[in-house]
């Protein structure tokens, strides 16, 4: 276990082994984003040390966040909403386009500018005391930091329109059901199982991992006969690493697990 120096008191960092964990640390806010933890995450998804591979996201205190700190939200006039709301999304990109996968640990309130943020992460797993919703329709306003995009690819556009429209919370065994979270587990699990997961992607093959990042959302925004080629193309330069060489020819001759074992 070893900390390293976060670039603002609003987020805590741990390394074990090869795995980055991020607390958001803004518990009396109800993990509230501010213009500081924002950027502070950015600071951090530029920065992962060389030998992390694979990081965990999850909030200190009752909630993972409750979006957007509007007691801090100064008025703004439509260019200066279009740069805040442009500088989400390019945090954001930095965690979903980063150099490491990214497990987001959900409890409590995962709500506006926090769904959008587990949205930006490649495993959510939820506790039990989690909920999600979209409050932004009912305050007036829209969504800023890239739910438009994500959230539909997770739940349908019919879902996140009748969200916004109704203001409808999802609690977590619903939200699980419907694609927000891929696993559920129960009140004060999530980190261990989150943690237990980061491992088996850290053991993954880094073209691999990188495919899956980088090619595979690509890939699904492509048409058809684009898709099926960058797959060709992708598969191709994967298998011809010495990595996977090995891998398989250690599958070949017994010495991996199977599938089930």
């Amino acid at each position: 276990m070893q900390e390293i120096k976060s670039p603002t008191t609003s987020i805590q960092l741990e390394i074990r082994d090869e795995i980055l964990l991020v607390a958001i640390n803004r518990p009396e806010k109800r993990n509230a984003f501010n213009d500081d933890l924002i950027l502070g995450i950015e600071r951090v998804f530029e920065n992962i040390p060389s030998q992390v591979r694979c990081a965990i996201i999850y909030g200190l205190g009752k909630h993972f966040s409750a979006g957007l700190d509007l007691s801090e939200l100064k008025e703004q006039d439509a260019i200066q909403g279009l740069h805040h709301s442009r500088m989400w999304h390019r945090v954001l990109e930095k965690v979903q386009f980063g150099t490491v996968p990214v497990v987001a640990v959900l409890h409590g309130a995962v709500v506006g500018g926090g769904l959008e943020l587990a949205s930006a992460c490649h495993i959510r797993v939820a506790e039990t005391s989690t909920f999600y919703a979209l409050p932004e329709g009912q305050r007036g306003i829209f969504v800023g930091g890239g739910a438009s995009v994500r959230v539909p690819k997770l739940i349908g556009i019919a879902r996140m329109t009748d969200m916004m429209l109704t203001g409808r919370v999802y609690k977590a065994e619903e939200g699980e059901r419907i694609g927000m979270a891929q696993y559920l587990v129960e009140e004060g699990q999530g980190l261990e199982k989150g943690i237990e997961l980061a491992k088996k992607i850290a053991s993954n093959a880094g073209m691999t991992n990188y495919a899956l990042m980088h090619v595979l959302p690509k890939i699904i925004d492509s048409c058809q006969n684009e898709g099926l080629l960058i797959e060709s193309l992708t598969a191709a330069i994967a298998q011809s690493a010495p990595e996977a060489k090995e891998r398989l020819k250690d599958f070949i001759e017994g010495r991996a697990k199977k599938v089930g074992e």
